[in-house]
């Protein structure tokens, strides 16, 4: 499957998804009386707004350089990304806000919730874990930051609607403060995702380097490279889903310009190749032994 179909592929899956869902949780928080599956449902139709966010990010993101913009647009997808972040936060505050108000100001006109919108939050658990693993697979699959972050709005949805079927359950008991309760409970979940899916766009926007994991995988591999004597410097630094290397090589210092220039290009090529995620890798020669 090519990667353009993937794209439009999840973004039509989650939208469509999100939207019968939000419309089935809404109508059970309000024909069942339970605020906490009303605030499930807004959670979910937020969904929507960051299918739609994530795909125009990842349509952007992989425009061809262009003479303003000669090394790619990558860093859209991470724009992409803050957004839904953002959007996610908003929408955690509100839910609190809501829960908030319930209790402090709304304690004695709470009802208890009925049986659908428990079963609503089974539902939801099921079918948002389904698209958290559904949404990551092909997100891995396009090393898509913003589809990532995507199904990381699936998966906080799934928690919250656990938080909704306990605190639903709990009220359904008696204990009826316990719906306005999950309520809070689901704004700081929400809240937690959105913090983290901000601050992996913030680092992939700021050049942060790649972990040390990954840079030694690099070094050892150019190590091995034919003509290398050693590495005098290796950096990396993400542009939204890719990764540029700076590298210097030592080889031997009475090696003629065509034959460093030789190992340089083999590296290049080898390490482009070997790392797919990798868009480019500027290398300096230096003169090691002899």
């Amino acid at each position: 499957m090519g990667e353009d179909r993937i794209v439009n592929k999840l973004s039509l899956v989650g939208i469509i998804g999100n939207v019968f869902l939000s419309a089935f949780k809404l109508l059970a928080g309000i024909f069942g009386n339970s605020g906490a599956m009303i605030s499930d449902a807004v959670h979910s139709l937020s969904d929507v707004f960051a299918t739609l966010i994530a795909w125009v990010g990842v349509v952007m993101s992989r425009q061809k350089e262009d003479k303003e913009h000669p090394y790619g647009h990558e860093r859209l997808e991470c724009v992409a990304s803050l957004i839904l972040g953002v959007i996610l936060a908003g929408t955690g505050v509100g839910i609190g806000y809501t829960g908030i108000h319930k209790l402090y100001f709304e304690s004695e006109a709470i009802e208890t919730p009925t049986l659908l919108p428990l079963i609503a939050a089974v539902v939801s658990i099921v079918v948002k874990e389904g698209m958290f693993w559904y949404t990551m697979y092909y997100a891995k699959r396009l090393d898509s930051p913003a589809f990532k972050a995507d199904a990381w709005h699936h998966r906080s949805d799934a928690i919250s609607s656990i938080g909704s079927f306990i605190g639903i359950g709990l009220a359904r008991l008696g204990f009826t403060f316990m719906d306005p309760v999950a309520s809070l409970l689901i704004c700081l979940l929400i809240l937690k995702v959105a913090f983290d899916i901000c601050q992996d766009a913030l680092n992939k926007m700021l050049d942060t380097s790649c972990d040390s994991v990954f840079e030694q995988k690099v070094s050892n591999f150019v190590n091995e490279q034919e003509g290398v004597q050693k590495i005098d410097m290796l950096r990396t630094r993400q542009f939204g889903s890719k990764i540029y290397i700076d590298l210097e090589i030592a080889v031997r210092r009475d090696s003629s310009l065509i034959e460093a220039h030789a190992i340089a290009e083999r590296v290049h090529e080898a390490v482009e190749k070997k790392f797919p995620n990798v868009k480019h890798v500027m290398i300096h020669v230096n003169p090691g032994e002899e």
